[in-house]
């Protein structure tokens, strides 16, 4: 990974590294913005709380749903740097019909404000889709095959650090006057796209594709296309299964520490900010232990470790000393009850253990496929991923209808990383 840390200071990977951390970082920072003001001014209630981050997180999945084939076929047949620009320009807009949502909520106009927000939320769902299967890629196209897994390290490791300032940044200006936090989204939105403009170019390999627009008949041909290979069957299946547990986990976090942590803002943001602290340290400690070899070896113990934590981190909530009623512990306050600094260690080992389990499985689907072909393999992905968050997305909200609670949902998720950990060893004996 030392190593690997060289390819930041050249072009073919520095401003695509860039372009990638500055798009994660505003997107979280908006995002997390748009959650805080509703879990904290707008609704007082979990389970209302728990259904408006289940829609959120719906409208940014159904994009990559509907939209990822068409993605995966525009990246394999055109110059990928110049997407990256032509989404980059797209997310300045984005961000100025998100900005109109957060003023319109701040004078009051909070179902218009919601409104907006959450249309801003599907069109980075839409951004996201067009630029997440050229993020894979377009590494086998720029890089040396033995540079390709400490690539997706990389951007893998600061994707989540940008999640960490966005989730920062975003406790921080939640509490300053709207401007800030307009200022932010779009002022960054337009740095992205003069990081993406120094993207070498990346033009296709292989033949010109016929086109085909229709979303569920190209969904469905790429989908056969992909999976008939046991290979990439197995780590699609796998990569499924973790983001559908990180669904899960992103829909039931704001209102488990609102709620049975009884903490505010502060907390909250600072906790997703450890949890994306653990997801970099996990990319960067699994590159090491593979020494560049693209391996799932590691990932069904990962997985399974993961799970054991999420017990731990469900049994911890459930033997936290609650505020008193109608009090919410600040940073300070949290940090000197008994157990905080356990529950962040073992939310940080869960997202050590997550990031250790998921970055080879992409590696695995960039290198194992003709280059002309990477694109559409992680598009598809992207579709299978989509549908199973989906799922997992539709499953709290039934379940939360039944009266589960938040430290409930989490036994669910270790139950699923069994699941993904049975995945991961059949790729392992198939492929390695």
């Amino acid at each position: 990974m030392i190593n690997a840390l060289g390819l930041l200071r050249q072009r073919r990977f520095l401003p695509l590294f860039t372009t990638q951390f500055l798009g994660a970082f505003n997107d979280n920072l908006f995002k997390t913005s748009m959650v805080l003001f509703a879990t904290y001014t707008v609704f007082n209630d979990a389970g209302q709380e728990a259904n408006f981050n289940a829609l959120a997180t719906g409208l940014g999945i159904l994009p990559f749903f509907l939209l990822s084939a068409l993605a995966g076929q525009l990246a394999d047949s055109h110059d990928k740097a110049r997407i990256i620009r032509l989404v980059k320009t797209a997310e300045i807009g984005i961000m100025a019909i998100g900005s109109a949502g957060l003023i319109a909520a701040k004078l009051g106009h909070v179902t218009a404000g919601l409104s907006l927000m959450l249309g801003a939320v599907l069109l980075l769902g839409i951004h996201s889709t067009f630029f997440g299967p050229i993020k894979y890629a377009i590494l086998p196209q720029h890089l040396r095959p033995c540079d390709v897994l400490g690539g997706t390290g990389l951007v893998e490791a600061g994707t989540y650090l940008a999640i960490l300032l966005g989730t920062v940044t975003a406790g921080f200006l939640v509490r300053l006057p709207v401007g800030w936090t307009i200022g932010a989204v779009i002022g960054f939105a337009v740095i992205g796209l003069f990081a993406g403009r120094q993207v070498p170019p990346a033009p296709r390999e292989g033949p010109l594709l016929r086109l085909n627009y229709n979303p569920f008949t190209a969904s469905w041909r790429l989908i056969a296309a992909t999976l008939h290979i046991p290979r990439l069957f197995l780590a699609i299946c796998a990569i499924s299964f973790f983001w559908t547990i990180a669904s899960v986990l992103i829909i039931v976090f704001p209102p488990l520490v609102k709620n049975v942590l009884t903490a505010d803002e502060q907390v909250a943001s600072a906790a997703i900010a450890v949890f994306s602290v653990g997801v970099a340290l996990g990319s960067v400690i699994i590159n090491t232990m593979l020494k560049g070899n693209i391996s799932a070896r590691y990932s069904p113990m990962s997985v399974i470790a993961m799970g054991g934590f999420v017990v731990l981190f469900s049994i911890l909530s459930r033997n936290w000393t609650p505020a008193a009623a109608g009090q919410l512990y600040g940073w300070t306050g949290f940090l000197a009850q008994p157990g905080a600094i356990p529950i962040l260690l073992t939310l940080l080992a869960i997202a050590v253990t997550g990031g250790m389990f998921v970055v080879p499985l992409y590696a695995f689907l960039t290198t194992t496929v003709e280059r002309d072909q990477t694109a559409r393999t992680v598009a598809a992905n992207n579709v299978v991923n989509a549908g199973a968050m989906t799922l997992g997305s539709v499953a709290v909200l039934g379940i939360t209808a039944l009266g589960a609670t938040p430290e409930n949902m989490l036994l669910l998720v270790a139950g699923m990383c069994l699941v993904s950990a049975w995945i991961a060893q059949r790729l392992h004996r198939a492929c390695d």
